[in-house]
């Protein structure tokens, strides 16, 4: 079973290994070039060193006297077979690393297109911190091979030249080669054997540590207001303490190895001298072959390691590619048609859901998805008002992402002004609808940034045109730069309405002709939700308005809507004027009710909160 993971491994790593090599010929070859430059002058060095040492050190020491002619010319083959060493040497490095690097960029921007274009089901199944592994730590993982590959590539050149000269001196020296350098080469692959699964350990492992960190970051807040911190850094610690392990018993093994590498060219040596010099007793060869193989096999002993490294790579490499392409492989993606309904067109538009059923996919495949809609139909006309209302669970913030195509419904069609949202451009449907989340999202970058979004046509005029219909510009106007101000990572100088203001007018700036709100006004205050509401109907950024479709939980932002549609269990049922809902509809009567006594006691327990600190300072002051 180890023989054939090996085997198994090494076949898969060197596919890894001739990937790179399509993608990047040219530079490759410059790579291998200069490796090659260096290999054969290493070998031809071995015999410039021996031709000196019996043809100028030998005849001077015997003679007690120097021939400067042939010292100089002996320096000057030196200086030059070093200078193309150098030379091969920069090609190589250069080459490898260059070609290293672009292939690492170019799979971080595959990793990061193929994120955006799978649908929003595929990450719900995916912690968000194995998908940084992904694009960060395996795609340096699968790539980090190549930096010694053409090192190796030319160092095998090498090995080839070097037998050949082997026996071109002697046979018995050569087979002395033909020992070594298999023994070389099997220990390497008795290494890559044994190190392939602490590899492959280690690097899930880095994704689960990654993971953990990105979601106690991610939930600090809950983190800190429930008192967990200690059993989330226990949590983390644990699996960091098994990463911890999983590198300690890879450097243990590299430490065990290591030394073996090393040793063997080593004994290499000692063996040619011994050989060497027998046969030198028996005249077979000259004092200067004898220096040159001995030097041979004394400047091989770095680059063979180069092969040692390269197969030592190759399992992290493969466990790395494997994270790679379960991405790039993913199937669901969201293809989008090329339907361009007429430019010219600029009226708000009107949303038809018919038949709708969804049901999400289940983190196991194997296992079927709970159906969360069934048969939902209706329309939100143009220029009109649809508020959603229903209690938690029945489907409101999943037939907002039908609304905009996060995701796509399993039966029936969503269309705007009467086109399926399947069949519209990828920019068009941009372009037409919007959608302002229940959890406002804020880039770390200025209040100007996060608006625009550098889309075109968003000037600063249009900014401040889109902040004032968020009932948004004062507040801004106020901050210390401006539009200028930078908001802090996930808008964390702002307050919670703020946020969701700033939110509403990037999705306004747009001039969308379909506005989504997903419980988008919940944390402004209610006399702003109702200027916020009545102005996004009369003028949408400055625009011709838009139709809104909004998850609505206040009394006063229900009876702001044309008509209400009441969901329960993924189902209309019933829909019309909030007055009419609430006269006829028991069920939408208490939960509407439920929720303005919630918000009331919200409104009690933010006042408390307020008067709290003024009355306990006031007894501490006593």
């Amino acid at each position: 079973m180890a023989s054939g993971t090996s085997r198994d491994v090494l076949g898969r790593g060197l596919t890894v290994l001739g990937r790179a090599i399509r993608e990047q010929p040219r530079i490759f070859a410059v790579a291998v070039a200069g490796s090659v430059l260096f290999g054969l002058m290493v070998v031809a060095s071995a015999f410039v060193v021996g031709a000196v040492v019996g043809d100028v050190v030998v005849p001077a020491v015997e003679s007690g006297s120097v021939a400067v002619g042939a010292l100089a010319l002996a320096a000057a083959a030196l200086l030059g077979l070093s200078v193309l060493r150098v030379v091969g040497i920069f090609g190589r490095r250069l080459g490898a690393g260059y070609m290293q690097f672009r292939l690492q960029a170019a799979y971080r921007r595959r990793v990061t297109r193929r994120y955006l274009e799978l649908p929003l089901s595929w990450h719900q199944r995916n912690a968000t911190g194995t998908l940084l592994s992904n694009a960060n730590s395996d795609v340096e993982a699968a790539w980090q091979p190549i930096a010694p590959l053409p090192f190796a590539v030319g160092t095998l050149v090498m090995l080839i030249g070097a037998v050949t000269s082997l026996f071109a001196v002697d046979w018995a020296l050569a087979l002395v080669g033909l020992a070594v350098f298999p023994a070389l080469f099997a220990l390497n692959v008795a290494y890559s054997r044994r190190m392939a699964p602490r590899q492959a350990r280690a690097q899930r492992l880095r994704a689960e540590v990654s993971g953990i960190a990105h979601e106690s970051f991610d939930g600090a807040l809950v983190v800190k207001t429930m008192g967990r911190e200690a059993q989330e850094t226990a949590r983390f610690a644990a699996r960091a303490g098994q990463l911890r392990d999983a590198l300690i018993s890879v450097g243990r093994l590299r430490g065990i190895f290591d030394p073996m590498l090393e040793t063997l060219p080593s004994l290499g040596t000692l063996a040619v001298l011994v050989v060497g010099a027998y046969r030198l007793r028996q005249g077979a060869i000259e004092v200067s072959e004898l220096v040159s193989v001995a030097f041979l096999f004394t400047v091989l002993a770095f680059p063979v390691r180069a092969i040692g490294w390269v197969l030592a790579e190759l399992p992290r490499s493969v466990a790395g590619w494997d994270r790679i392409r379960r991405v790039l492989d993913a199937t669901g993606e969201m293809p989008y048609g090329d339907t361009r309904p007429d430019p010219a067109v600029a009226t708000p538009a009107t949303l038809t859901f018919t038949d709708v059923g969804f049901a999400y996919e289940p983190a196991e495949a194997h296992l079927p998805g709970a159906e969360v809609l069934g048969e939902v139909t209706f329309t939100v006309p143009a220029g009109k008002t649809v508020a959603l209302v229903g209690p938690t669970g029945a489907g409101k913030s999943t037939i907002t992402a039908l609304a905009v195509r996060l995701v796509d419904p399993r039966s029936g069609t969503v269309s705007i002004d009467g086109v399926d949202v399947r069949d519209l451009a990828a920019d068009v449907l941009a372009g037409t609808a919007a959608l302002v989340a229940q959890v406002p999202f804020v880039f770390d970058d200025t209040v100007r940034a996060n608006v625009s979004l550098d889309r075109p046509g968003v000037d600063d005029e249009a900014v401040w045109a889109a902040l004032r219909l968020a009932e948004a510009d004062g507040f801004v106007a106020a901050l210390p730069d401006g539009l200028d101000t930078m908001v802090g990572e996930r808008g964390t100088s702002l307050s919670g309405g703020q946020r969701q203001r700033l939110t509403l007018a990037r999705a306004l700036a747009g001039r969308p002709r379909l506005l989504v709100l997903d419980d988008a006004t919940s944390a402004v205050d209610p006399r702003v939700e109702a200027a916020i509401l009545a102005g996004l109907r009369s003028s949408a950024g400055g625009g011709p308005g838009a139709s809104i479709l909004v998850v609505a939980y206040r009394r006063a932002t229900i009876a702001l809507a044309d008509e209400v549609i009441y969901l329960e269990q993924g189902r209309v049922v019933a829909r019309g004027t909030h007055s009419r809902l609430l006269a006829t509809v028991p069920g939408y009567a208490d939960l509407v009710t439920a929720y303005e006594q919630a918000e009331v006691d919200h409104d009690r327990q933010r006042t408390y909160d307020e008067v709290t600190p003024m009355t306990s300072g006031l007894e501490v002051d006593r």
